[in-house]
C-alpha cells in the first residue's frame, strides 16, 4: 500500500509509526496555495450549477409558447447570467492573484505570472477495475485490491502537490503509471465507464470524460503549472535563484509545449492549442525576463561595452512580450485571457523596450571615442545595437560625433523550452502481477486459464518450450500426457503448482519443472485468442548431456509435404532430464519431426544444429 492517506482500516499513527503523507504531497498543509484552491474549487461548483441552470431555463425557453411563462423566464434567465458574470469575474481574479506564488522573503521586484492548478472530482477505479481484471485476465480480482488502493492514493495525492521538485515528482509518477493502467484496462475499442472531470483552469468549466486522455493531460497540464509556481517562489535576489527560476519557466514552456503536440483534442479550454501556444510564449517571455535579471543583478556600470549588452538584453525581453501580447490579442484566446494578464505583459514590454532606449542614450551621450580606445570592436557593438541606422549616419562617425549620438539615443542568451524528461523518474507498475505489460494488456483477448495435470514419464515431459515471460509449450507430442491433459502448441505457462511463472525465463520454468520430475504436475496455462501471432521468436529445450540445443531445425521442416495421416511408431522424447540411458533419447531433440510423422518417413538430412545457431534461438 501506498502512504499518502491512511484509509480507515489502518492503525493509528502512533501505533505504526508510520506517515501517511506520500512526498510531495501535503493536503492538510494550510499554504496560501491550498486554500486557493479551496475557494476556486467552490467557485468552480457555482459555475458548474449556474450553468446547469441556464442551459434549462434556454431549454424552456425553446420550448414554450405561453408568453407570460417566456416572460418569467427572461427574466430568471437575467437573474442567472449576472450571477454566472460574477463567479466567473471572482473566479478570474483569483487565477490572476499572484500574491500567494511570489517569494516573500524578497524585497520588491516585477511580479511574475504563475499558473493555477486544474481541480478534479475524486474517481473510484475499485469496482471497474476488479471487474476487468476478472473478465479479461480471468484472475481472481481480490488480490489486487491493494494496487487499486495504491493507484487511487496516488492520484489523491495528485490533486494537492507541493510546490518542490517532489511535487513535480509525484505528479510524473502519477503520469507514467497511467500508461500502464491505460495499455492494461482501456481497451482501444471501447469504453470502461470511469468518468473523469476536471474543471478548466482560466474559465472553471468542468470537462467530462470517459477517455483516459483528458486525465493525462490534465496532469501535464499541472505538471507545468507547478513549474511556473516554483519560478515565481524563487529567491530572484541572488544568483541561484534567478537560475532555479530560469530553469523552471524553461521546463513550463518544454511541459506546455509537449502537451499541445501530443493531446491535440482536448476539450478543456485551457488545453485547446491557441490557448497552449499563448501559454508557451508566456513562460519563454518570463525566462527571458529573468536572465535579464540575472544579468544585471551585480550591478551595471556606466561603460560601453557593458551598456550595450544591457541594451540588447533590455530590448530582447520588451521584444518577446510584444510577440506575447500580440499572440494574446488574437482570437479566440482573447476573450478567456485575464485582463491583469494582458495588462501587465503590454506593461513589461513597453518597460523593457523603454529601458533599452534608456541604455542606448546613456552609452551615447556620456561615452566618446578617446584615443587608445578599440574603434573597431566599439564600431562593431554599435552597429549590432540597430537594425539599420539612420540615414546620413555610420557607427564610426557616430562614435566620434557627440551630436550625432545624442541623436541616435540584441541578447547574450535566449530563453528556450526544455523537454520534460520522464525517463529520469522511475515508476514500478502498480499491476505487474498481471505479466509483462507486452502480451498482458487490454487490447489482447485471452482464453481462461486451463488447469493441466500431467505427469513425466522417464523423465520425458513430452514438449520443448520457447519463449520467456511467460514461457510457450512448442513441439507438443500429441500422445504425452501433458496433450491429453488439455495442453497445446502456443499455451503460455502462467503457473506451476501454484507458482506464478508469467515473469520467468525458459531456464527458470525447466528448473522447475525438473525439480518435479518424480511428482504430478499441476500447470495452468492460457492462450490468445489471435494464436497466429502469440508464438515467440526464441525457442530452446533442455536435454540431458547438453547444456545447450536448439530446436529451430525443426522448422525447416516442410509440415505441409508430409503424411499425417500416419502413426507415430514410438513416442518421442521432448524436454528429457535424467541418467545416462536417458542420453541417447534425449539428444535426438535435435532432430525431431512434426508431430504426427512416423521416424522413418523422415529422410532430409538435417544441418549441424551449432550452424543454424543465432541470438534468437539460444537458450537462456
Amino acid at each position: 500500500m501506498t502512504d499518502t492517506l491512511p484509509p480507515p482500516t489502518r492503525k493509528p499513527l502512533d501505533e505504526e509509526g508510520e506517515c501517511y503523507f506520500r512526498k510531495g504531497c501535503n493536503p492538510l498543509a494550510q499554504t496560501g496555495r491550498s486554500k486557493l484552491q479551496n475557494q476556486r474549487a467552490v467557485l468552480n461548483q457555482q459555475i458548474m450549477k449556474a450553468v446547469r441552470m441556464r442551459n434549462g431555463a434556454e431549454n424552456l425557453l425553446r420550448a414554450t409558447t405561453n408568453n407570460k411563462v417566456r416572460d418569467q423566464v427572461l427574466l430568471e434567465l437575467s437573474y442567472v447570467n449576472s450571477d454566472l458574470q460574477i463567479l466567473k469575474e471572482e473566479l478570474e481574479g483569483l487565477n490572476i492573484s499572484v500574491e500567494v506564488y511570489q517569494n516573500t522573503e524578497e524585497t520588491f521586484t516585477i511580479p511574475l505570472i504563475p499558473l493555477g492548478l486544474k481541480e478534479t472530482k475524486e474517481v473510484d477505479f475499485s469496482v471497474l477495475l476488479k471487474d476487468f481484471i476478472l473478465e479479461h485476465y480471468s484472475e481472481d480480482s481480490s488480490l489486487y485490491e491493494d494496487e487499486i488502493a495504491d493507484l487511487m492514493d496516488l492520484r489523491q495525492a495528485c490533486r494537492t502537490p507541493s510546490r518542490d521538485e517532489a511535487g513535480i515528482e509525484l505528479l510524473t509518477t502519477y503520469f507514467i503509471q497511467l500508461g500502464f493502467v491505460e495499455n492494461r484496462f482501456f481497451p482501444p475499442t471501447r469504453h470502461m465507464g470511469i468518468l473523469f472531470t476536471w474543471y478548466d483552469s482560466l474559465t472553471g468549466v468542468p470537462v467530462s470524460q470517459q477517455n483516459l486522455l483528458l486525465e493525462k493531460a490534465s496532469i501535464l497540464f499541472n505538471i507545468g503549472a507547478v513549474y511556473t509556481q516554483i519560478g515565481t517562489r524563487s529567491n530572484r535576489q541572488t544568483q541561484t535563484g534567478l537560475e532555479h527560476a530560469v530553469d523552471a519557466f524553461q521546463r513550463a514552456a518544454g511541459v506546455l509545449n509537449y502537451l499541445k503536440e501530443t493531446f491535440t483534442h482536448t476539450p478543456s479550454y485551457d488545453m485547446s492549442p491557441a490557448m497552449l501556444n499563448v501559454l508557451v510564449k508566456m513562460m519563454l517571455a518570463q525566462a527571458q525576463e529573468i536572465i535579464f535579471e540575472k544579468i544585471s543583478l551585480p550591478g551595471i556600470r556606466n561603460e560601453f561595452f557593458t551598456l550595450v549588452k544591457m541594451a540588447q538584453e533590455a530590448s530582447k525581453v520588451g521584444e518577446v512580450y510584444l510577440q506575447l501580447h500580440s499572440a494574446m490579442s488574437q482570437e479566440p484566446v482573447k476573450e478567456n485571457i485575464p485582463y491583469s494578464w494582458a495588462t501587465l505583459v503590454k506593461v513589461k514590454s513597453d518597460h523593457y523596450r523603454a529601458l533599452a532606449h534608456y541604455f542606448a542614450a546613456t552609452l551615447l551621450i556620456d561615452h566618446q571615442l578617446n584615443p587608445g580606445d578599440d574603434e573597431d570592436q566599439q564600431e562593431k557593438c554599435l552597429s549590432q545595437l540597430y537594425d539599420h541606422m539612420p540615414e546620413g549616419f555610420t557607427p564610426l562617425a557616430t562614435l566620434k560625433n557627440k551630436n550625432d549620438r545624442k541623436q541616435l539615443a540584441k541578447t547574450e542568451q535566449e530563453a528556450e523550452m526544455m523537454a520534460p524528461q520522464f525517463s529520469k523518474v522511475v515508476v514500478t507498475d502498480f499491476f505487474q502481477k498481471l505479466g509483462p505489460l507486452s502480451l498482458f494488456s487490454a487490447n489482447k483477448r485471452w482464453t481462461a486459464p486451463r488447469n493441466i495435470h500431467f505427469t513425466t514419464e522417464e523423465g520425458d515431459l513430452g514438449f520443448t518450450l520457447r519463449g520467456g515471460s511467460p514461457v510457450q509449450i512448442h513441439f507438443l507430442d500429441p500422445y504425452c500426457s501433458a496433450a491429453l491433459a488439455g495442453a497445446k502448441e502456443g499455451d503460455y505457462i502462467v503457473s506451476i503448482q501454484d507458482t506464478d511463472c508469467k515473469w520467468l525465463t525458459v531456464s527458470e520454468v525447466m528448473q522447475k519443472l525438473k525439480a518435479l520430475e518424480e511428482e504430478d504436475i499441476e500447470m495452468k496455462v492460457v492462450s490468445l485468442m489471435d494464436s497466429a501471432s502469440s508464438m515467440h521468436n526464441k525457442c530452446a529445450t533442455y536435454s540431458v548431456g547438453m547444456q545447450k540445443t536448439y530446436s529451430m531445425i525443426c522448422l525447416a521442416i516442410d509440415e505441409d509435404k508430409i503424411d499425417k495421416s500416419k502413426k507415430i511408431s514410438k513416442k518421442l522424447s521432448f524436454l528429457s532430464w535424467g541418467t545416462n540411458k536417458n542420453r541417447q533419447k534425449s539428444a535426438s531433440t535435435l532432430c525431431l519431426p512434426s508431430v504426427g510423422v512416423a521416424r522413418p518417413q523422415i529422410k532430409k538430412k538435417l544441418p549441424s544444429p551449432f550452424g543454424l545457431l543465432n541470438t534468437e534461438s539460444s537458450l537462456y
